[in-house]
């Protein structure tokens, strides 16, 4: 109901004054309520027999009550007297008023909430002052319908007003009425408003508060004292978080959570590995010494931005395991890899309905309202093939990114309010009152258990030293850090606090404050005498069996029984009785059985098909998501398929045998970043699985930069984090344009070092059998980047034999079958598709005299290996390396930096590839089909 309603109502409350019956169940309820709730009790039956025929005439005024001119038009008989039309009309409406205002209390409570710990004015909400919606002074002793807060009636307005202000104008401020679903609404305010916001707190919940906040401001404090000037990016200022994790994980505990993945930037990493994860301050004060350096040539990483696992023991003796995410700068791009990681842990134990596992996720005010990556978060929070049953989100707001003021880092009022594209609460909380800390964080856990949604606690704070500890802020903040020097620790205020109640004695909190002291005294000393043990812990568990390092020599037997293999391609094109399929892949399906006879050679398609069904029966599970990746975007996968009738969606790879390990395969949204994130977390958690992202085209990953450079290129050398995670990339040019041609691998290979990662362009549909088959059953594991191919998924040469499939093993190098390298003048080495185009023109030109060798394992690659495919070629030849790309593009940047001295100590060395250029390709098919003319031909012609 709203003033625009009014007329509405009135012509209803007619009909119900002259005829109950005459109006809806709702409405009548409605009316009887409301005459009860102002002392009026009539009957229907009395109110039909005392009504004439008129119109009520209503308030011209608009004043709060009838004018005493008004006409008195029909009355009703009750058990106190009677009441005219025109008094109830002006009762309804002043009711809906009153209903008007609550409803803006919901809605805009948040707005004049005391949320900021520094006490600065918040802007005016004049749409919650009673005056604003016709309500006077003489109106604020009435009794009203109080339904609306949870059965309570006959509550005066002042009343009504103190509870609604209690509840959202406190320390908490909460938004919730963006939510569409009536249930949830209804739960959240129930939740609030029963308790007016505010737990009634036991003694001991608050002394565990303020032992926590003890334990956070003791560290920072410390950790300052002994190692001054050193970058910690310290908590203080936000000391609460310690606190609200401390019960949001006891609250976990409750609800049957068995593990937590943690993710967070630099603010406060240090305290809560200390406090919450429990590490050893031994450790921590180490990496301040940095003991060892030699140990860290060339590798690790900083502190802050270190990960770190570990069992917390809840009150009622429960264990929960929590991994904190390792962390690059690029703050929250560790979003995506956290919720991956969940995923992955939710599937490993069977926890299909996602309740076993949660995700903790620490954002800074700053980053939450700028990075593009939290909205690409957010969105998969509800998809499909990426829910993990309610992420807990805490954004330690702290009023200022680095020095850059609200004003000029967002456009909204909140930091938070790129949340409300989600149907989910969002909770602003003053962070120097720890008991709504406690009230928020118990109401944000109960609502993630009720709903499996995410939730938002936007922790107001501040940074007391600045960005981090070398910063001076009052060069750009003056105001806000005269306050800031003047406020005592949130420790301290809180002390006071329950010193008054009488909760806790002054020397209690003296003895907490010693036992913490001295026991990050006794740690700081073992750092002096105790011999430094790196404390690393992440190749254990899941991981044991799996190394890193160098690429080993000895080669894995991919191989798969041929008659097996072909069992499971036949079983690949049987489709449920009544399963009506589109027309157009009844050819298809077809021709892979003959494939599966044996009867013709397998296209790109079915060898990877072939690949997922062997791993997967043979008790490897397979994750593979990207944009369309289900058809696939070239048309070519058709790995689900829908029945043309009823929309049913059919996946085979599903339903090759009883035991088979699970398949998922998800279509993605619209983003890489977000996606590759979330893919590569996964793969952190399945070491013996296959985890696969495919770009719809391979430029797509430069979305994704931060992610390959920060994560996968990276995190063996920075962290010791092993993955095997699978990128496909569509690349070659087939004139479709700059962006569609390439994969960019000379931006791979330029982060190829220590055997980091392997960059792979196969040419045939057996290496990519076996390269598949390798990533999963050799212990080595490494990220893996495929430059899949387009043009070649249907090119009629891009082909191999079932039993080549069956009893081959992938080749770094394919050498050239046709001529021999001793008969050679030249020999031409290319990667990829353009090694299609130069067979052909070889042979359309009857050319017997030019060997064409392909590189298909880029890296790692050592000299050696590839020395030893040119022993028979003689001294004096000529080696040609051709490549699609432009000079500055491609492979050749690589390969002269690595190869080009040994390969200018025996031959003639050429290059042969398009001008350098500022893009990989021309826009013009025309152009495109030129350049490519003139580099085939000069491949093969006169090189001069």
């Amino acid at each position: 109901m709203n003033s625009y309603s009014l007329d509405y109502i009135d012509d209803l409350y007619v009909q119900y004054v002259r005829d109950p019956s005459s109006v809806s169940a709702t409405w009548r309820t409605y009316f009887e309520q409301f005459l009860l709730v102002n002392g009026i009790s009539a009957t229907a039956e009395q109110a039909k027999s005392q009504v004439s025929a008129g119109t009520v005439q209503r308030s011209a005024n608009g004043s709060t009550a009838p004018s005493k001119g008004s006409v008195v038009a029909n009355q009703v008989a009750t058990s106190q007297g009677t009441i005219n039309s025109e008094q109830a009309i002006w009762l309804s409406r002043i009711q809906d008023r009153v209903n008007n205002l609550v409803r803006e209390y919901r809605v805009r409570g948040h707005l004049t909430a005391n949320l900021d710990p520094l006490g600065f004015p918040r802007p005016d909400s004049p749409n919650l002052s009673p005056e604003v919606h016709g309500l006077s002074k003489d109106d604020m002793n009435r009794p009203f319908d109080a339904s609306f807060l949870e059965d309570v009636m006959g509550e005066t307005l002042d009343a009504i007003l103190t509870r609604l202000r209690n509840t959202y104008c406190r320390s908490i401020g909460a938004q919730f009425m963006h939510i569409d679903r009536r249930t949830i609404r209804d739960w959240l305010q129930r939740r609030m408003e029963t308790t007016e916001n505010r737990l009634e707190l036991s003694h001991d919940v608050q002394r565990r508060i303020y032992v926590r906040l003890a334990d956070a401001s003791i560290f920072e404090e410390f950790v300052r004292r002994k190692f001054v000037g050193a970058k910690t990016f310290s908590l203080e200022g936000a000391e609460s978080l310690i606190p609200m994790l401390d019960l949001a994980l006891e609250k976990a505990g409750q609800h049957n959570v068995k593990e937590v993945v943690m993710g967070m930037a630099h603010r406060g990493r240090l305290n809560v590995m200390a406090n919450i994860l429990k590490k050893r301050a031994l450790n921590i004060f180490w990496s301040f010494d940095d003991p060892t350096p030699e140990m860290n040539r060339g590798g690790g990483d900083v502190r802050y931005h270190l990960g770190y696992s570990s069992d917390w023991k809840t009150a009622s003796g429960d264990n929960i395991h929590i991994s904190l995410c390792f962390n690059p700068s690029h703050l929250e791009f560790v979003n995506t890899v956290a919720q991956g990681r969940t995923r992955c842990k939710q599937d490993r134990h069977g926890d299909v309905d996602r309740r076993e596992v949660m995700t903790i996720l620490i954002h800074g005010d700053a980053a939450f309202a700028g990075e593009g990556v939290v909205q690409e978060t957010l969105n998969l929070s509800e998809l499909a093939g990426y829910r993990t049953g309610g992420t807990l989100h805490i954004v330690i707001n702290n009023q200022v990114g680095f020095t850059t003021e609200p004003s000029e880092g967002r456009s909204t009022t909140y930091a938070t309010d790129i949340a409300k594209m989600l149907q989910i609460p969002i909770f602003h909380v003053n962070g120097e009152d720890p008991e709504a800390v406690a009230q928020v964080v118990s109401l944000a856990m109960d609502f993630r258990k009720e709903f499996h949604r995410d939730v938002v606690i936007d922790l107001y704070a501040f940074r007391r030293w600045g960005h981090n500890e070398g910063d001076e802020p009052r060069f750009t903040q003056p105001r806000m850090y005269a306050e800031i020097d003047r406020r005592d620790s949130v420790r301290q205020q809180y002390l006071n606090q329950l010193l008054k109640l009488g909760k806790i004695t002054a020397e209690e909190a003296e003895e907490i404050q010693r036992e913490r002291t001295e026991k990050l005294e006794s740690e700081f000393e073992a750092t002096k005498h105790v011999k430094f043990v790196p404390d690393t812990q992440t190749l254990a568990a899941n991981w044991s069996q799996y190394f890193g390092g160098l690429e080993p020599s000895e080669e894995t037997d991919t191989t798969v029984d041929v008659k097996v293999l072909g069992g499971l391609l036949d079983s690949l094109t049987r489709l449920p009785a009544g399963f009506a399929a589109n027309k157009k892949l009844k050819r298809p399906m077809a021709h892979r059985r003959d494939m599966a006879e044996g009867k013709t050679s397998l296209d790109w398609a079915s060898a990877e098909a072939a690949a997922f069904a062997s791993l997967l029966t043979a008790g490897h599970p397979i994750r593979m998501t990207g944009q369309d990746c289900e058809r696939g975007t070239f048309s070519q996968r058709h790995a689900v398929l829908h029945d043309t009738k009823t929309g049913e969606k059919y996946t085979p790879l599903k339903n090759l045998s009883p035991d088979q390990a699970p398949l998922e395969l998800y279509n993605s949204p619209l983003s890489e970043a977000g996606v590759l994130g979330f893919e590569y977390g996964y793969s952190l958690d399945n070491p013996d699985g296959l985890t696969l992202w495919e770009a719809q085209f391979g430029d797509f990953w430069n979305c994704a930069q931060v992610i390959v450079d920060q994560f996968i290129a990276s995190a063996e050398d920075k962290w010791n984090r092993l993955s095997g995670l699978v990128m496909l990339l569509p690349h070659g040019f087939e004139g479709q344009g700059p962006e569609h041609c390439s994969a960019r691998v000379e931006r791979f290979l330029a982060m190829s070092a220590e055997h980091n990662i392997q960059v792979v362009q196969p040419t045939t549909p057996a290496q990519y059998f076996h390269l598949l088959r390798r990533q999963v059953l050799r212990k080595w594991r490494k990220p893996l980047v495929v430059l899949t191919p387009k043009s070649l998924l249907r090119h009629p040469k891009c082909i191999s034999p079932l039993h080549i499939l069956a009893g081959g093993s992938f080749k770094k190098i394919l050498p050239d079958r046709k001529v021999k390298l001793a008969d050679a003048k030249r020999l031409i080495m290319c990667t990829g598709k353009v090694y299609y185009d130069l067979l052909a023109a070889r042979t359309e030109k009857e050319i017997k005299d030019i060997a064409i060798m392909r590189i298909e394992q880029l890296y790692p690659l050592t000299t050696d290996e590839v020395m030893s495919t040119l022993k028979d070629l003689p001294e004096g030849s000529e080696l040609v390396w051709v490549q699609e790309e432009p000079t500055n593009m491609g492979a050749w940047p690589y390969l002269k930096l690595n190869f080009y001295d040994e390969w200018a100590k025996r031959f003639k060395v050429h290059r042969v590839s398009r001008v350098e250029s500022a893009s990989p390709s021309t826009g013009s098919l025309a152009a495109h089909k030129l350049e490519q003319a003139d580099l085939i031909a000069e491949a093969l012609g006169d090189l001069g």
